[in-house]
């Protein structure tokens, strides 16, 4: 009898968790693949001395998909499906020169109004170093970064012209 019970409370475990587990994974944002043949717009540098430089010093390179360059090049708000990413790598200055070291990480944000309301819309995930493994835990914490950036639909890039 008490095998009976086992059953059928992980089958009930199974039913319950099922859902749960394909909320998570439907929140996850895909690898950017193809990402470096998308258009760069933008590159930065943090030293040491920003605040930010703990967790984001190096140089940046932002690259955006076709749906996002064209509201960025528009100024608008950017439409689901645009996707930018924020390509970080380790700046090694030597010879009066910087140049690029090792990746840190990949940031990627992914538009989509509906799935992401908590977040102004904006899915947030990060891919350390040249790895697809998977850095972001709280979509919430990225935001607290961008929530000022309102304005510019919490997107710290602007398309030069």
């Amino acid at each position: 009898m008490r095998k009976h019970w086992i059953i059928l409370l992980v089958g009930i475990l199974a039913f319950v968790m099922g859902p749960v587990a394909a909320v998570a994974a439907e929140k996850e944002l895909a690898y950017p693949e193809g990402y470096r043949s998308w258009t760069h717009t933008k590159t930065m540098v943090i030293d040491k001395g920003h605040k930010a430089y703990d967790m984001f010093g190096g140089i940046h390179h932002i690259y955006a998909n076709q749906k996002a360059l064209k509201a960025m090049q528009a100024g608008k708000p950017y439409p689901d499906g645009s996707v930018l990413v924020f390509d970080l790598l380790e700046a090694k200055s030597e010879d009066n020169a910087v140049t690029e070291g090792p990746r840190k990480f990949i940031g990627v944000m992914q538009k989509n109004a509906k799935k992401y309301s908590s977040t102004g819309g904006w899915g947030f995930e990060g891919f350390k170093g040249d790895t697809k493994e998977r850095m972001v835990k709280d979509m919430a914490n990225c935001f607290k970064c961008h929530e000022p950036k309102k304005a510019t639909d919490y997107v710290f890039s602007a398309y030069r012209k």
